[in-house]
């Protein structure tokens, strides 16, 4: 926040008021990254899951061949899955730090700032890319070791960031959300256990779309995860196909962010009352 509030005032505020609210919305991501530089045990503790996940189920479900994947081998078709499972988990956890920060005072100090409220919740969902970004980068390499037949070129690799940045910055601001609602640690550790498997099942992760009874399958249609899967799935893997199409994916994704910016701005002051 000390960048946004050293700049000077028509700079910041009245000559250019976007780039004052820019610096603002860095300045809470750069806090929030700082913390993760200083203790990255906890990202090395997620990064255990994909493992298990490639590893041991996909290799296992590869081998049988149950599951239709349109051409592809099941490893193939269940790694862009693991990845978007990564970034689901990691991020639906994210708005502990928010309840922790507000039992030691420091969400009333940014409450107490010149800083637009959707700049504080911006920020926190930017931050939180930075693990799904090292999760990005371990899938990757485990996938290389496994032979995943994975796209190389730069404009695949760039998408396949963005999907991983949007599907971080969603359900981090998801979790903000939900933290705003319980306000306690057990009660959010409880919501927060309920709401990854129903987000995660449905959705076409490890398994089609058409595999899904009509009930589910309506129901992933509304799940972010689906599209960020979707686009993922096109992008990483040579021979994977996007159901929906790329635009619709990200059009889906950017709606549903902005959708969750909105209700996470209105309900953020509410975590100190």
């Amino acid at each position: 926040m000390s960048h946004a509030q050293g700049l000077p005032a028509s700079v910041s505020d009245s000559g250019f008021p976007a780039i004052g609210y820019v610096r603002q919305t860095l300045a809470v991501a750069e806090a929030d990254i700082r913390k993760l530089i200083h203790d990255p045990v906890e990202l090395l503790t997620r990064m255990v899951q994909p493992v298990l996940w490639l590893l041991i189920f996909g290799q296992v479900f590869t081998r049988t061949r149950a599951i239709p994947t349109g051409g592809i081998s099941y490893l193939d078709f269940m790694t862009p899955g693991v990845l978007a499972q990564s970034v689901l988990f990691g991020a639906i956890f994210y708005g502990i730090s928010l309840i922790w920060e507000r039992d030691l005072g420091i969400v009333n100090k940014f409450l107490v700032s010149p800083a637009a409220r959707s700049s504080l919740v911006l920020g926190r969902a930017i931050s939180s890319t930075v693990r799904s970004l090292c999760q990005m980068v371990l899938v990757y390499f485990l996938a290389f070791l496994l032979r995943v037949h994975l796209h190389a070129g730069f404009l695949a690799v760039m998408g396949v960031v963005a999907a991983v940045i949007f599907g971080s910055a969603i359900f981090s601001t998801f979790s903000l959300i939900a933290a705003c609602i319980v306000k306690s640690r057990e009660r959010f550790m409880g919501i927060g256990q309920v709401l990854t498997m129903p987000l995660f099942f449905a959705s076409n992760a490890i398994y089609p779309l058409l595999l899904m009874p009509v009930w589910l399958r309506n129901v992933s249609r509304v799940n972010p995860l689906t599209y960020q899967v979707d686009a993922l799935r096109s992008l990483m893997i040579v021979g994977g196909s996007t159901t929906f199409g790329l635009f619709a994916d990200f059009a889906f994704m950017a709606f549903a962010l902005a959708l969750m910016v909105a209700i996470a701005t209105r309900l953020y002051p509410k975590i100190v009352t």
